[in-house]
C-alpha cells in the first residue's frame, strides 16, 4: 500500500502546498467510501474555507491528477479508491517478490535495542509467572529484528543473595535426601524451601547452627573466594540454566546474553560513587537515598534507596549498575524491561534517578509492563497440589489438548506429535499476545486450543488450509496462466489487509505492543475465510487466468500469515 499512499500524498502536496508532515491518510470509517481518506481540516485555516467546501473543490483536481485512483469528496473528507486490478497486481506482486521478507525493512539499521525478558531465579523451575515476560520479550525481539535493528536479548537471572548461602549449606547436609540426578532443579527447589525454613527464626524448623553456617557461606560467596561455596553455587547456576534452556527452546525463545545479578556485584560501589558524584544522593536515617519528589511529585514519599544503614545494597542499586553497563556497552536506541505491572514503582524510581542525574538517554529506558496470567474465574493458575504451576507442566497440558484437537481434524496425520507441539505451544503464545499487554490474560484450555474463534490454532489452520489449496493446484498443474486481476475484485478487503502488514509490524514494534500484530492476523483470516466461503470465489478449476489470480491471493495470504506467526513466535504448519 505504501506506493499508493506516497502517490496520493504527493498529489495532495502539489495541489495544496501542504507540508508532507501534515498530510496524514487514514482508513474511511465506511469501507464503501474508499480505501484511504484525507481529512481537510488542516487546510481550513490557510484557505479560510470550511473543510467540506475545500474537499469538494479539491476532489476533481486530484481525480484528474491521479491515474488509477478515484477521488471523491464526502463531507470534509477526500476519499480515494484504488483501481482493483492495480491494487491486486501491486500488493500481491510485492508479496510474491519479497516472500519471507515481506513486512520487514532496514529502518532500524545501525541502531541497537536492548530487551530484558524472562529472567527466572536459579534453583527453582520456571513457573507460569515467567510466561508473559518470556513470550512478550521474544516477540519484541523478532519485531525489531524485522525492522533491521540489532537486538540484544538479556536474561537477567536471579542468582545472588543470602538465600544461596543457605542453599549451599542445605546441599552439604541433605544432598542425599533428594534426587539431583533425575530432576536437579526440582531437587534444588525442595532443598531451597527446607533451607528457607531452617533460617527463619519464626519457623518451627529454625536451626540456629544452620543459620550461622548459612551466613558464613554467603560471606564466603560475596568475598569471591574460589572455594567450595562458589563451586556449589556455580553448579546450581549451571544446572538451572540447562533446565531453563529446555523450557525456553520449547517456546522458541533465545537470549543473547545471560547476566545475573552476580555479574554486577563488582559494579555496585562504582555505581553508588557515580550517583553521589552527580550530587543527587543524600543520607537519610543512616541510609543512602535519592529523593525524587522534584522529578515526580508522586514519588515525594518514596525515595530510591541505594544503600541501607548496615551497608548492604538493594535491587535498585543492581538495576542502576545494569543500566549504566548496558548504556556503556550498547548505546541503545531503546532499553526495554519486559517486567510485570507490579514493578511499576521500581521502574518509575529507576527512571527518576536517571533523570535527576541529567542523563540524556533516560527517555530511552522503558518499562514494558503487563498484566497477570490467570485461570478461569480470574484465579491464579496452580498445580493439583495448590502450588504455583511449573511452566513445563502447563506446556504439556496444552500440547495434550492440541493433540486431541488435531486428531479430530486430521485423523492419521503422519507428523502428529510435531504438529501437536506446534499447535499447543502456538495456542498458548497467541492467547497471551492477542490481548493488550497491560490487560490480564485468562487461560481457558478448551478455548485457547480451539480451531475456531480468536485463537492461534484458527490462524494456523487458515495457513494450513492455504497450503492445501496450493498443493492441489500444483498437483493439477494449475496456476501458470497470466492472472486476470479483475477476478479478485471482490477480495478487496483481503488485499487492503495484506497491504497494511508492513505498517502493522512497525506500529507493533514502536508501541511495544505485539497484540497489534496478533489482532491484525485475526482480521486478515476472517476477511480471507469469508471471501473463500462466498459463492463465485472458487479458486481451482476455473478459467486459467481466473485461477491464477485467485491462487496469487492464496499465496499472498499464506505468506503474510506465516510471516506474522513467525514474528509472534508461532510455527506455521502446512498440515493440521
Amino acid at each position: 500500500m505504501q506506493a499508493f499512499v506516497d502517490t496520493i500524498r504527493a498529489a495532495i502536496a502539489a495541489a495544496t502546498g501542504l507540508p508532507d508532515a501534515e498530510i496524514r491518510l487514514e482508513s474511511p470509517k465506511n469501507p464503501e467510501q474508499g480505501d484511504l481518506a484525507f481529512p481537510c481540516f488542516a487546510l481550513a485555516k490557510a484557505q479560510k474555507a470550511a473543510p467540506p467546501a475545500i474537499a469538494a473543490a479539491l476532489a476533481p483536481k486530484l481525480a484528474a491528477a491521479l491515474s488509477g485512483i478515484a477521488c471523491t469528496a464526502t463531507g470534509p473528507y477526500l476519499n480515494f479508491q484504488i483501481e482493483r486490478g492495480a491494487l491486486a497486481r501491486t500488493i500481491l506482486g510485492e508479496i510474491e517478490a519479497r516472500g519471507a521478507a515481506f513486512g520487514s525493512s532496514t529502518e532500524g539499521a545501525g541502531r541497537t535495542i536492548v530487551i530484558d525478558y524472562g529472567s527466572p531465579n536459579i534453583a527453582k523451575p520456571m513457573h507460569v509467572g515467567h510466561l508473559r515476560s518470556t513470550i512478550l520479550g521474544m516477540a519484541l525481539v523478532r519485531l525489531h529484528q524485522a525492522l533491521g535493528y540489532r537486538t540484544v536479548g538479556i536474561n537477567h537471572i536471579g542468582d545472588w543473595g543470602a538465600q544461596f548461602g543457605a542453599l549451599v549449606v542445605a546441599l552439604r547436609r541433605w544432598r542425599g535426601e533428594v534426587d539431583l540426578e533425575r530432576d536437579p532443579v526440582m531437587g534444588l527447589l525442595a532443598l531451597y524451601q527446607r533451607s528457607k525454613a531452617a533460617i527463619d527464626e519464626k519457623s518451627a524448623s529454625y536451626d540456629a547452627a544452620f543459620a550461622k553456617e548459612a551466613r558464613d557461606a554467603y560471606r564466603e560467596l560475596e568475598s569471591g573466594t574460589d572455594g567450595d561455596v562458589r563451586k556449589q553455587w556455580r553448579w546450581v547456576t549451571q544446572v538451572s540454566l540447562a533446565a531453563f534452556a529446555k523450557t525456553f527452546a520449547r517456546l522458541g525463545v533465545a537470549h543473547d546474553l545471560v547476566r545475573g545479578e552476580s555479574y554486577f556485584e563488582s559494579h555496585l560501589q562504582p555505581t553508588i560513587a557515580r550517583v553521589e558524584a552527580a550530587g543527587v544522593a543524600e543520607v537519610s536515617q543512616g541510609a543512602l537515598v535519592v529523593m525524587l519528589g522534584e522529578i515526580d511529585k508522586g514519588l515525594k514519599e518514596t525515595p530510591c534507596l541505594l544503600r541501607q544503614s548496615d551497608g548492604t545494597t538493594l535491587y535498585a542499586t543492581r538495576d542502576l549498575a545494569a543500566v549504566f553497563d548496558r548504556w556503556k556497552e550498547f548505546e541503545f536506541e531503546r532499553c526495554l524491561y519486559v517486567v510485570g505491572g507490579e514493578q511499576k514503582l521500581h521502574f518509575r524510581q529507576l527512571k527518576a534517578v536517571l533523570k535527576r542525574m541529567g542523563l540524556a538517554w533516560e527517555p530511552r529506558v522503558e518499562h514494558v509492563d503487563f498484566g497477570l496470567l490467570l485461570g478461569p474465574g480470574r484465579v491464579k493458575i496452580a498445580s493439583r497440589k495448590g502450588a504455583v504451576l511449573v511452566l513445563d507442566e502447563l506446556l504439556d497440558e496444552v500440547v495434550d489438548a492440541a493433540r486431541e484437537r488435531v486428531k479430530e481434524k486430521s485423523a492419521g496425520l503422519a507428523n502428529l506429535e510435531a504438529v501437536a507441539e506446534q499447535v499447543g505451544i502456538g495456542a498458548l503464545v497467541f492467547n497471551d499476545l492477542k490481548r493488550e499487554r497491560i490487560k490480564d490474560v485468562i487461560f481457558e484450555k478448551d478455548e485457547v486450543t480451539s480451531f475456531e474463534g480468536e485463537t492461534g490454532p484458527y490462524v494456523m489452520y487458515t495457513h494450513a488450509r492455504s497450503c492445501s489449496i496450493l498443493r492441489k493446484a500444483a498437483a493439477a498443474g494449475e496456476g501458470g496462466a497470466e492472472p486476470d486481476w479483475r477476478a479478485i475484485a471482490s477480495a478487496s478487503p483481503v488485499l487492503l489487509q495484506l497491504g497494511r502488514f508492513p505498517t502493522v509490524v512497525r506500529t507493533a514494534a514502536a508501541k511495544a505492543e505485539p497484540s497489534e500484530l496478533a489482532q491484525y492476523l485475526l482480521g486478515l483470516c476472517r476477511e480471507y475465510n469469508s471471501w473463500l466461503a462466498e459463492r463465485g470465489n472458487k479458486v481451482l478449476g476455473e478459467a486459467p487466468a481466473v485461477t491464477s489470480a485467485r491462487l496469487a491471493l492464496v499465496r499472498g495470504v499464506k505468506i503474510a500469515i506465516a510471516n506474522g506467526l513467525r514474528l509472534l513466535g508461532l510455527a506455521a504448519p502446512e498440515e493440521m
